[in-house]
């Protein structure tokens, strides 16, 4: 006799990603397993007395969204601190810290996240005028949108970096102006940095939002962070509704060596991920290391990690059993992690993290080395001739995020959002709506990259990624389908959101 079902959800239009357009009707889930999938008549039969029956209404199911690159305790800061996001402007950014800064005890930091210069009217960084306009009694700071850019007032340059002499202390007439990038930030985020207490409630409102967003999974970038901790906290308790895979920072190599710690190790739902580390900087702050100069000013960009170093951050990392992933978004940049990867021979599935400027050579390379393109399909939001590549990179910007060209050259696009924003329909959208060819994919290869090729990214594809029987009940229900109406897949609304068999989101 065939064993009833803990969960069976029916009525629905099943896309299991598993093969070209390949659909069924109803889903059978027992202890967290994917055991049938088929027709609605079929699967009823596996209705018993204590199973769970969610009539879905005509509404699409898919396997779960993984963000392949995220950082979540910045999603859950953003929720929880000031969000600049969507603010016409500095004054309107001034204004949202500054009732940040009414609510904060005096002395204490107020902090805001997710700010876009790209979409101003006046394209600037903010500054530390623009923040000393917040009537605050402790540091006021901002963060560009991309995380490599923060604006300090004077209390927090006085308090975070005095008299630096730091090249990420950017500076006019000698004087700072506030902003930041580089080196300079590590100390900003150290001073920042959330105890455990405070991971605890950022990381529970980063994960009831990702559910939200249809987000079963995440490959969360941690350094000097207690979010491992929490996570763990959080799985014992029961109380974990993601699959986390921790991609620890490259200083953490020698603690994870000293812990027997190596790629894939953990429990079901927290997982050891790869090492990460930069290699050059971003477009956004023109630090992204290029092969000619920015459009919008002197210099091509810097090496975070210059390419020696990162090699042998790359053989210490394969000699313990880590898969490696390399920020690389210039296109020296890419060619030099590509270099390294193809030198080293060892085949550990490595990734290459945002890729937004690739070559012709490196696009045809990806493949061949089996490396991952772990790429962000909302950056094409930046495209355009009016929009921040164009700004920056001129006609090249046509050139950038060529998600197309990469996927016909046959190599595994792994889809993240790097919580910019958190959303992974808004990055579907983009991409199939994306202005230009090279970097447009259809509906299903858009959706199989924030499936099947993100499990891919953390050796997950033999349990995730598809709806097939014997892989994990992590699945997505949308109000209506992204296929008949591919010009508004930004609209669509999450109904259930299931992760291991459990109903972690349901909004019907």
């Amino acid at each position: 006799m065939t064993e009833a079902a803990d969960l069976l959800l029916t009525n629905a239009e099943v896309h299991t990603l598993a093969r070209p357009d390949e659909t069924h009707e109803a889903v059978a889930v027992r202890d967290g397993e994917i055991v049938r999938v088929g027709s609605a008549y079929e699967l009823d039969f596996l209705a018993g007395v204590e199973t769970r029956t969610v009539d879905l209404d005509g509404r699409v199911l898919l396997p779960g969204f993984v963000d392949a690159h995220t950082h979540l305790s910045m999603v859950g800061r953003a929720l929880v601190h000031a969000d600049l996001s969507g603010a016409s402007g500095p004054a309107e950014c001034a204004s949202r810290l500054q009732a940040r800064a009414d609510e904060v005890a005096a002395g204490e930091f107020v902090l805001g996240f997710r700010y876009d210069e790209s979409e101003w009217d006046e394209s600037r960084y903010l500054t530390r005028d623009d923040l000393d306009d917040v009537d605050a009694a402790g540091p006021v700071v901002a963060f560009r949108e991309d995380l490599h850019v923060a604006a300090l007032d004077s209390t927090a340059l006085d308090r975070l970096l005095p008299e630096s002499p730091d090249r990420g202390v950017r500076r006019e007439n000698g004087e700072p102006t506030g902003v930041v990038v580089g080196g300079a930030l590590d100390s900003v985020y150290a001073a920042i940095e959330p105890d455990a207490a405070e991971m605890h409630e950022l990381l529970t409102v980063a994960q009831a939002e990702a559910n939200a967003r249809g987000v079963t999974g995440v490959h969360d970038v941690v350094r000097g962070s207690r979010a491992p901790e929490v996570y763990r906290d959080l799985d014992r308790e029961g109380e974990l509704t993601l699959r986390v895979r921790l991609n620890y920072w490259s200083d953490h190599l020698d603690a994870l060596v000293e812990a027997g710690l190596h790629t894939g190790h953990g429990t079901d739902m927290v997982e050891v991920g790869a090492i990460k580390t930069y290699t050059d900087g971003t477009i956004g702050g023109r630090t992204a290391k290029l092969s000619e100069p920015y459009d919008d000013a002197e210099g091509a960009g810097e090496w975070v990690v210059p390419p020696a170093e990162f090699r042998d951050i790359l053989a210490a990392a394969e000699d313990a059993g880590f898969q490696v992933a390399a920020h690389a978004i210039g296109d020296v940049a890419v060619d030099a992690v590509l270099n390294a990867y193809a030198s080293s021979g060892r085949g550990a599935r490595h990734r290459v993290e945002h890729l937004e400027l690739a070559s012709d050579d490196a696009v045809a390379r990806i493949a061949d080395l089996d490396v991952v393109a772990s790429v962000q399909p909302n950056f094409l939001k930046w495209g355009g001739d009016d929009g921040l590549y164009a700004a920056r990179l001129g006609d090249r910007w046509t050139d950038a995020n060529r998600f197309r060209a990469l996927a016909d050259a046959g190599a595994t696009l792994a889809f993240g959002s790097d919580c910019m924003p958190l959303a992974p329909l808004y990055g579907v959208h983009q991409t199939v709506n994306a202005p230009v060819e090279s970097q447009r994919l259809g509906v299903t290869e858009a959706l199989r990259a924030y499936t099947l090729g993100a499990a891919y990214a953390g050796f997950d594809e033999g349990r995730l990624g598809t709806i097939e029987a014997g892989k994990r009940a992590d699945l997505v229900a949308l109000d209506r389908s992204p296929w008949a109406q591919p010009d508004a897949i930004a609209d669509l609304d999450v109904a259930v959101t299931v992760v291991d068999g459990r109903l972690v989101y349901d909004d019907r």
